[in-house]
């Protein structure tokens, strides 16, 4: 079977997913040490972050129609409706860090929460879908 091959777009998804990554690898190599990683990962919160203070390029990529280009400002209709307090996520934060155990992960947000869910279930279904390939590697004894 042939199969096309077509770049795939490297979008903010992608840094973060590697920002996690090493997070969780320092996190590892770290923490017998007494010093803890901790990866913040906030949903939408009613800062500026959308307004104003987002630059953006001017030149519009329409292969990111689809996906990233979703995101520009242009696009945009959640500027000041976002459900999340930033006075809230900066306590949230203080107390992470200052528990005795500092989480590895910490998500902000019922918005942030109700994504990471739907990730990690889309995850869980592959693993379990590929099981059987999975732990047919190992060898025979």
């Amino acid at each position: 079977m042939s199969r096309s091959c077509r770049p795939v777009p490297v979008t903010n998804a992608a840094s973060k997913a590697a920002l996690e990554a090493t997070s969780g690898a320092l996190r590892g190599e770290l923490q017998p040490l007494g010093i803890f990683v901790t990866v913040v990962e906030p949903g939408a919160f009613r800062t500026d972050f959308a307004g104003r203070s987002l630059t953006q390029s001017s030149t519009v990529i329409d292969d990111y129609a689809d996906t990233a280009g979703k995101r520009r400002k242009e696009h945009d209709t959640a500027h000041g409706t976002q459900p999340g307090d930033p006075a809230k996520a900066a306590k949230a934060i203080i107390a992470a860090v200052e528990s005795d155990e500092p989480p590895a992960f910490l998500l902000l947000g019922n918005d942030a929460l109700k994504t990471y869910r739907r990730l990690a279930e889309a995850r869980l279904e592959t693993i379990e879908a590929w099981e059987r390939l999975t732990t047919s590697t190992d060898i025979d004894t």
